[in-house]
């Protein structure tokens, strides 16, 4: 089963499509908001949120909470991509600062702004600040318009040290039923 979920990791950040196929399951929402992988290089990485109706508000922008979730979202794509599939990636802390509205779609630029490499030859636990800025693609003239600024913390840990962990813990869960099985000591 390991090895299938690995398999299916590495297969999500492979093109769109497998990506797309792998949020259906298990991100309805991001799936639905359409946000899909536009260039992946060593330290930038840029996601883009397409202006659907599904994404806007009552005022025709796109809403915060779209804005907002697909965040965590366009970083979480990046960092998987980059430690891989023997990571379980979990965000830990987000600040978003909304700077104007959004009238078109939304691009996310992410900036790693932590030593990731140096933390991931180390192969242990570790946390891993980036910086996403988001801007508005404007359609007559073919510049960015920044609406956000996103300040994300992601807790890093080796799936082979949470198996060893888990194991551990079944581990003394069952000797606390044993112990509790034999009565009290006397």
């Amino acid at each position: 089963m390991e090895r299938f979920e690995a398999w299916l990791s590495r297969l999500s950040t492979k093109s769109n499509f497998w990506h797309r196929v792998c949020s259906l399951v298990w991100l309805p929402y991001a799936f639905r908001s359409g946000i899909s992988m536009r260039r992946i290089t060593g330290k930038r990485f840029t996601a883009v949120l397409p202006f659907r109706r599904f994404n806007r508000n009552w005022y025709n922008a796109m809403a915060g909470a779209a804005l907002l979730g697909n965040s965590e979202v366009a970083a979480g794509m990046y960092l998987f991509q980059r430690c891989g599939s023997d990571y379980i990636v979990v965000c830990k802390e987000m600040k978003y600062r909304f700077l104007r509205p959004c009238y078109g779609p939304a691009i996310y630029t992410v900036t790693n702004c932590g030593d990731l490499d140096a933390s991931l030859e180390l192969g242990a636990e570790f946390n891993v600040p980036l910086t996403i800025s988001i801007c508005q693609q404007m359609s007559r003239d073919k510049r960015e318009r920044r609406v956000g600024e996103c300040e994300i913390v992601f807790h890093c840990t080796p799936k082979a040290q949470a198996k060893v962990k888990r194991m551990r813990e079944e581990r003394s869960i069952q000797e606390a039923r044993e112990a509790k099985k034999r009565g009290p000591a006397t």
